[in-house]
């Protein structure tokens, strides 16, 4: 017996749609056996990661702030996987676009002046286009595999800042923590609303994902986009430049995730720490997927993945289960989707193995 998958004809559109809200409703079912086996009552349990986030304005602030940075970058990665081009190291994007922003921020430390975030927001897409450069020019110009690339640039990226946090960023006065100095104030992002943390970044994501989905399906580049993950050959047969949208989605893709990281470090954080992010690059991927690729989805996406963070913060306190349920959460969630998706474009054939039996005569 032989196990094969078939694509269908024309998937359903219905189906195409359905299918994250299937992943959602099954990573659900697979919570509740997670929680069952756990030895937690899993209604409870449920009502915690889920529903108690959304009951305070505080909780419901602090989803915002995280969902910020996984919109931009799910945003940026959308277009990437679009148009066939698979970055997965848009984690190392944001910590050097927060590297870039914050090496701003501490070279004017003490300066009052409108113009220094403007200039660390800048610094920090230029940061983040420049990490997304190396993976772009290995595979425009010799073919080089980017999920390798970009994926491997990540740890560089990661140790390069955990490097600064203890050397070159360290505040000489912090009693040799390894953190740098707090930003000044004109180096910190606005509060949107008093009583919680809720930044300018979070207008940045809505604005972002407004202009991409614009020239998604209003401009010639977006049907080049579109075009280029859909159909390669004929992308080339229109005269569409495979190396230019190479280019053009891993540096798009950078400057939002660079942008991402300066928001947070400029944000919430408020300061250079040897860690700035919890994984907020690799889940991306999950909110890009969920949100069909589609920037007004992503936004949706990422709200839904920021309640995992937050909901599984309650859950360690409350519950005093483990941090990495929320990583097993984003986990099974990712792969139903692809599941999902899979089974929407293709259906399974079970093939039974053939045998041929030969017979040979004495000669």
């Amino acid at each position: 017996m032989r196990i094969e998958l078939e694509a269908r004809g024309q998937p359903s559109v219905l189906m195409t749609w359905l299918s994250p809200v299937i992943a959602i409703l099954l990573t659900l079912l697979f919570g509740v056996l997670m929680f069952v086996l756990m030895g937690q009552d899993p209604i409870n349990a449920l009502y915690i990661y889920f529903v108690q986030p959304l009951t305070s304005a505080y909780q419901i602030q602090e989803l915002i702030v995280i969902a910020t940075p996984l919109i931009l970058i799910g945003i940026g990665l959308s277009i990437c996987f679009l148009s066939n081009n698979w970055n997965i190291g848009a984690e190392g994007q944001f910590v050097m676009g927060g590297v870039a922003g914050s090496w701003v921020a501490l070279t004017f430390h003490g300066v009052d002046g409108w113009w220094i975030l403007p200039l660390m927001m800048v610094a920090g897409i230029i940061g983040g286009l420049l990490w997304a450069l190396i993976p772009a020019f290995f595979k425009a110009r010799y073919n080089t595999n980017e999920i390798l690339t970009s994926l491997m640039l990540t740890y560089v990226a990661l140790q390069f800042l955990d490097y600064l946090a203890r050397g070159p960023f360290r505040d000489p006065d912090g009693f040799n923590f390894p953190e740098s100095k707090i930003f000044s104030p004109s180096a910190t992002m606005p509060l949107l609303s008093d009583g919680g943390r809720m930044h300018l970044g979070a207008i940045f994501a809505v604005v972002a994902a407004i202009v991409i989905a614009i020239m998604l399906w209003r401009t010639i580049k977006g049907f080049e986009v579109k075009i280029s993950g859909e159909a390669p050959r004929a992308a080339r047969f229109a005269g569409f430049n495979e190396k230019s949208m190479i280019y053009f989605s891993f540096l798009l893709s950078g400057s939002l995730a660079g942008l991402a990281g300066i928001s947070e470090v400029a944000g919430p954080i408020g300061q250079v720490l040897p860690v700035i992010s919890p994984g907020y690059g690799f889940t991306a991927i999950i909110v890009a997927f969920l949100g069909r690729l589609n920037p007004i989805g992503v936004i949706f996406a990422g709200l839904l993945l920021a309640l995992t963070y937050i909901g599984g913060e309650n859950a360690q306190i409350m519950l005093q289960i483990p941090d990495d349920a929320t990583s097993v959460f984003q986990g099974i969630l990712l792969f139903l989707i692809l599941a999902c998706d899979t089974l929407v474009r293709y259906k399974v054939k079970i093939t039974g193995f053939s045998s041929r039996q030969t017979t040979g005569g004495e000669g």
